[in-house]
């Protein structure tokens, strides 16, 4: 006897419709005492259906079994078969004549996750994420070298030297960015069948998820952050590294035909590599994408959202990296993928928000800000993976230090992203190949990571913000160094020009003086199709006036206090000819000359208010 239950339509709102009886264990994954029907051994194979060797079941029969016969049958009907059942979308369903709407999305969910059971699924425990599922094509993906070795790769290079807990590593957040991507996807299928987001669409997005991050190098960020722009004359970024790992995962561990088997075609993988890369800028009514058209170009902002930098790549970082840091988090990102929804923007379809959501995003990019201050670009850490970049430029030459790439090549560390053979070997266990080697030719370098091991480093002697509505670009940093190192020559000072190291920090929202909200469409509860901009006026008075800043640190490689203290009265020097503003943190520059001069406290008379006798009436204001 048929019986009535209840599917969810795109709006969140219950339908009845009618099903053939259930198994108790059905796709919701339930356990019975009967056999599982997911038992491999149970479920017959497509008759002459494998790949390599690797049998392709019988997924469409379990769906019949799973109380769509009407599906199964009209999919036979029209040649679909097992090997291709996993990319039937809600739409061709709605072709074929199956309803209502809500049978559909349950039949579509019901197939991907045959689909997972049959082959493979993983279930990971992520501290940040609880248990997530891992798609059985990213579960081979992770099973490789080139993936492993993110494991090696600090997710927040030398800020661990700062932050004891911010021990986490490229892998973990890759996995998390892969399950974000699937479940905003997801969550925009659920909501917009019309947009019509195939289960292939969804699996490329989590694989690029997973995978955008390959190309990092040792200390993430140092490298082609601080090394490669010092140890080369071409400009490399991260992005274009994890395109060359890509590609050299898959063939490496020839996943051709495992991406065949999940129904990702060449055109798919384009697709990927395409969010990977990042968004292409393109002239009005020009389509620069390959591996997917215009009418689901709102896919490209899924990883790497370049239009306002609301992306889910942010969104684990953001997570993760608060948590493990021990920093506050503000942001919700939970609520962005349940209020995300598609719409039309300037002849384009873009991913837009909630209007009441402007509040929790302004909140995202504020907590951007704040990692950025307090520990991505924290003066310790920045100094720290500094030094580190001088101890690789010294070892960059040397032959004991090469690594072996293609057909046994030696490659120099600035070599191997030409290589990825050598770059896949090449993690943050650098570090301790310099620091305990035996080479002589390494003994500068050496000196360098055990000073860091000693916590002997640079010291910072001065941090200022140029004036007001100006800034000082990258390239001038040797100006500024020059110009500080002429004030130490009239002084008279012993010190070279080597021994002072001007950074430039640069602070901001994400697009640079720019405010991101501006950037950001959204929709009100009465007119969910429409698509609105909220300007900063209409949200609050208090949110930020200014969006980016910069700031100018010194540092003064010399510990010795007479050299740390002409150092600082230089830089402060400098910062007043320049009308600069002193920045946080740090002693105001127009008294540090007289601060300078202070004796040190062991030297100075006891205050008459904290003496002996005043110790015991001091005690009695205290309450226990």
């Amino acid at each position: 006897m048929p019986r009535k239950r209840k599917a969810k339509t795109s709006l969140g709102e219950e339908s009845s419709s009618t099903s053939s009886k259930r198994k108790p264990s059905n796709c919701n994954g339930g356990e019975d005492k009967a056999p599982s029907p997911w038992d491999k051994a149970s479920v017959p194979q497509e008759p002459g259906a494998s790949i390599n060797g690797e049998p392709i079941y019988n997924s469409i029969k379990l769906l019949a079994e799973e109380g769509f016969e009407d599906v199964a049958k009209l999919l036979i009907e029209n040649g679909v078969t097992s090997k291709v059942l996993d990319r039937v979308t809600e739409k061709q369903l709605e072709n074929l004549g199956v309803g209502p709407l809500g049978r559909r999305l349950e039949a579509v969910d019901c197939i991907q996750k045959i689909t997972d059971r049959l082959y493979g699924v993983k279930i990971v425990n992520d501290p940040i994420h609880g248990h997530i599922e891992i798609h059985p094509l990213c579960v081979k993906i992770m099973d490789t070298p080139q993936f492993q070795r993110l494991r090696s790769i600090k997710q927040l290079g030398g800020t661990y030297f700062v932050y004891p807990g911010a021990a986490h590593n490229r892998f973990e957040h890759s996995i998390g960015v892969s399950h974000l991507a699937g479940q905003l996807a997801e969550s925009l299928r659920q909501r917009q069948p019309n947009l019509e987001i195939s289960n292939t669409d969804i699996l490329c997005v989590q694989i690029a998820g997973l995978c955008h991050d390959l190309g990092h190098g040792p200390f993430s960020h140092m490298f082609d952050g601080k090394f490669l722009p010092r140890a080369r004359k071409d400009k490399i970024k991260h992005e274009d590294l994890s395109l060359k790992m890509f590609d050299h995962l898959v063939q490496q561990n020839d996943l051709y035909s495992e991406f065949e088997k999940h129904g990702v075609t060449e055109n798919d993988r384009d697709f990927i590599k395409e969010q990977i890369k990042g968004p292409l800028k393109h002239k009005s009514g020009e389509w620069p994408y390959k591996g997917r058209g215009k009418e689901k170009g709102f896919l490209y902002e899924i990883v790497a959202n370049k239009r306002n930098g609301i992306d889910v790549d942010k969104w684990d970082y953001f997570a993760r990296d608060c948590h493990m840091l021990g920093i506050k988090n503000n942001f919700d990102h939970e609520r962005c993928i349940k209020y995300a929804r598609v719409l039309e923007v300037d002849g384009e379809l873009q991913i837009c928000s909630r209007d009441k959501e402007v509040g929790n995003l302004y909140d995202m990019f504020h907590t951007r800000n704040t990692l950025h201050r307090r520990a991505y670009q924290h003066r310790v850490g920045d100094i720290i993976e500094t030094m580190m970049t001088e101890a690789l430029l010294l070892v960059d030459e040397v032959d004991s230090m090469k690594i072996p790439g293609t057909n046994g090549k030696k490659r120099k560390i600035s070599e191997t992203v030409d290589d990825m053979e050598a770059y896949q070997k090449l993690t943050d266990t650098i570090f301790d190949q310099i620091l305990w080697s035996t080479d002589k030719k390494l003994a500068k370098a050496r000196e360098i990571m055990m000073n860091i091991q000693k916590r002997q480093l640079y010291k910072c002697v001065g941090q200022v913000r140029p004036p007001d509505g100006s800034t000082f670009d990258k390239e001038k940093t040797d100006e500024i160094k020059n110009k500080v190192f002429r004030i130490l020559e009239d002084m008279k000072s012993h010190l070279q020009n080597e021994d002072i190291i001007i950074l430039l920090v640069f602070l901001d929202y994400g697009m640079k003086d720019k405010n991101p909200i501006d950037h950001v469409r959204f929709y009100n509860k009465g007119n969910p199709n429409q698509a609105i901009q909220l300007k900063k006026n209409e949200v609050s008075d208090l949110l930020p006036e200014k969006f980016a800043e910069q700031l100018v640190r010194c540092y003064c490689k010399k510990r010795d206090k007479a050299s740390m203290d002409q150092a600082a009265e230089a830089f402060s020097e400098w910062s007043e000819q320049e009308g600069c503003t002193a920045g946080e943190d740090m002693t105001p520059f127009k008294s540090y000359k007289e601060a300078c001069q202070t004796p040190p406290r062991s030297t100075l008379p006891p205050h008459p208010k904290y003496t002996p006798a005043s110790a015991g009436k001091f005690k009695s204001h205290i309450q226990f």
